[in-house]
């Protein structure tokens, strides 16, 4: 392990490995290319001289073939074997002669139609393979079947041999093929031979490289260390400055000095931009480890910043459960935030900031840890809440001012009736106006109801609920009453849309009101389009209502959601305001925009899951 660390991390182990790579690659590299080729071209001369060997029995032959030395010997009706003896007679001479022209030679004929070996030199040898067929697979039929000249490695008759097969061609017809082979062990000692020769010059080359690189690493490796060792200073005293270097290594030095010159200077004026912005600063790195932090962080953390730097940021202001860190969020994720305003835990309790993270990167684009930028917004909010105050009041008095005109209406009519009936009244009179003073006292109590239930939380029972059922049980409910105002409904609803966890219920009385209002707004026929549909990437369902009808003018929309608002002539103005605090209620959102074919679109946005912990009153 020692030696492994002094070649891997030490400047001159390095230098020297390096340089050893380096001039030791092409050398092998090189030696391995001159073996290949040398093998290459034995190998290519030893197929060449078996080539020739073959050209030339083949000349040996009878320009008649086989055929022609069964006629003269006359055995052609004699037995197989007797032809073979024939042949071999013939043959065997011409098949010794050249064998023992080259040593470890072998050379022979087949004959095709007898299916065996006819000669095979030197017979001393290989006589007894006289009259063998050879296998099945032997390349040798494969010469004779397609009339081609091979040239084979492997293990046949006289063992691992490279083997040149010919076919022998006459009178436009293959009567048998002609071999040339040659021991692959005689091959490889020649090949063995030539690698030795090879192996020592590279051996010497690396030895010499060696030798080189030992005697000029010293002067290079002296020089490195210099520098080295003034970057060390340079790292905690910025004025330090490298000195008695000369030629490219002094240059080196004087890059660095003018480097670290530069580099204190802007130091110098980050601090400066860094401290005099209004807004606190606070730096992490990767590992989550404070950097840096400005005056104003210091100002509004209650933190000097020599407590902060070189601490851990989650150990720092991440003790309260309730806590989510964007800072920290976004050095693990990458993900940005701009303007986001959240309660912030400081020294001395929390305060109400704007804050803004990103990451922070080198030039490379890698991320080098990342940095927040906050601000002080406790006054805003102070003011924020009196105004919210005054807007609540304002409200509370336009709601009691349509609570006394809406309840003043009936109740008057019903005091009327009632000192009449004081005094005078006939039977028929009472029977004609009694109901007609019920049917007030209804309306006043429907609109309490409606003012209590808008008033009072939400008690919702929740439970999957597919919404494309209960969309069309409140279509079929007022299918019948639209039909005869000539109102036709379109429905796109995916049936694959997931369950969402709701109050069934009162999303049924959200969707009645909207198609109501939509079937009173068509009072001459028209068409109202229900859709539904799933939005995974926010894990929302989209419901669009869309009618035909005229609309509502954009300077009314605003007020559509306040109480006891309504363009209708007979209406509490407590539908719509119903209808917002449910889908609020659930943590969703609606809409109303104008449709693109005319009339009124609203778009309802209904979360999968009930968002828990939603508080909703009334529209202030």
């Amino acid at each position: 392990m020692p030696m492994l660390n002094y070649w891997t991390q030490t400047l001159r182990g390095r230098v020297m490995l390096l340089s050893f790579i380096l001039i030791s690659v092409p050398i092998l590299v090189a030696g391995y290319a001159m073996k290949q080729s040398a093998e290459f071209y034995l190998l290519e001369e030893k197929k060449s001289k078996l080539a020739a060997f073959t050209i030339l029995l083949d000349s040996k032959l009878d320009a008649g073939g086989y055929e022609a030395i069964l006629r003269r010997a006359d055995v052609q009706g004699l037995s197989r074997e007797e032809k073979i003896r024939a042949l071999n007679a013939e043959l065997a001479g011409v098949a010794d002669e050249l064998a023992r022209s080259s040593p470890g030679l072998g050379v022979g004929f087949y004959s095709r139609e007898l299916d065996a070996i006819v000669a095979y030199g030197p017979s001393e040898k290989f006589g007894h393979t006289i009259g063998w067929s050879i296998q099945e697979d032997h390349p040798g039929r494969q010469v004779m079947a397609g009339n081609v000249y091979k040239v084979e490695f492997g293990s046949l008759v006289r063992g691992d041999i490279m083997n040149a097969m010919r076919p022998i061609e006459r009178n436009g017809q293959v009567i048998g093929y002609i071999w040339a082979n040659e021991l692959t062990n005689d091959v490889d000692a020649q090949l063995v031979a030539m690698d030795r020769s090879v192996f020592f010059a590279i051996g010497f080359g690396l030895l010499l490289s060696l030798v080189l690189i030992l005697a000029f690493t010293d002067s290079v490796v002296g020089d490195v260390q210099c520098i080295v060792e003034g970057l060390r200073k340079i790292r905690f005293d910025l004025s330090t400055r490298i000195v008695g270097m000369r030629g490219e290594m002094g240059e080196i030095a004087a890059t660095i000095n003018n480097l670290a010159e530069d580099l204190g200077d802007a130091r110098s004026l980050r601090e400066n931009i860094m401290d005099s912005m209004a807004d606190g600063i606070i730096s992490v790195d990767t590992e989550a480890k404070i950097t840096a932090v400005n005056h104003a962080a210091e100002a509004l953390t209650g933190f000097t910043a020599q407590e902060l730097i070189g601490r851990s940021y989650k150990e720092v202001f991440c003790q309260h459960e309730w806590f989510h860190s964007l800072l920290l969020d976004t050095l693990s994720t990458g993900a940005s935030y701009i303007g986001g305003e959240i309660d912030y835990p400081v020294k001395r309790g929390t305060i109400w900031i704007s804050i803004s993270t990103s990451l922070l990167k080198n030039l490379k684009g890698d991320s080098i840890g990342a940095v927040v930028v906050f601000k002080d917004l406790s006054e805003k909010k102070r003011l924020e809440a009196q105004v919210s105050r005054a807007d609540r009041l304002a409200t509370l008095g336009e709601l009691m001012a349509g609570v006394a005109h809406e309840i003043r209406n009936p109740l008057t009519s019903i005091q009327g009736f009632l000192q009449y009936f004081q005094q005078a009244g006939t039977d028929e009179e009472r029977a004609t106006y009694i109901p007609l003073m019920l049917r007030e006292a209804n309306r006043m109590n429907h609109i309490i109801e409606s003012l209590l239930y808008f008033a009072r939380p939400c008690e919702a029972t929740i439970s999957p609920t597919n919404i494309c059922r209960v969309l069309e049980e409140v279509v079929m409910l007022i299918q019948n009453r639209a039909a005869k105002q000539n109102i036709v409904f379109h429905l796109d609803l995916n049936e694959k849309l997931p369950l969402l966890e709701l109050d069934e219920e009162q999303f049924k009385q959200v969707f009645l009101n909207l198609l109501i209002n939509a079937v009173q707004a068509l009072e001459q026929g028209g068409r109202i389009s229900v859709r539904a549909h799933f939005l995974p990437e926010r894990d929302e369902a989209e419901v669009v209502i869309a009618d035909s009808g005229p609309g509502i003018p954009a300077e009314k929309r605003e007020k559509v959601f306040d109480p006891f608002f309504t363009t209708k002539r007979a209406g509490t103005g407590l539908g719509m305001s119903v209808v917002q605090r449910i889908v609020l209620a659930q943590g969703g959102q609606i809409y109303l925009e104008d449709n693109p074919g005319g009339g009124l679109l609203i778009r309802l946005f209904i979360p999968r899951v009930r968002k828990v912990g939603v508080q909703m009153y009334a529209q202030q």
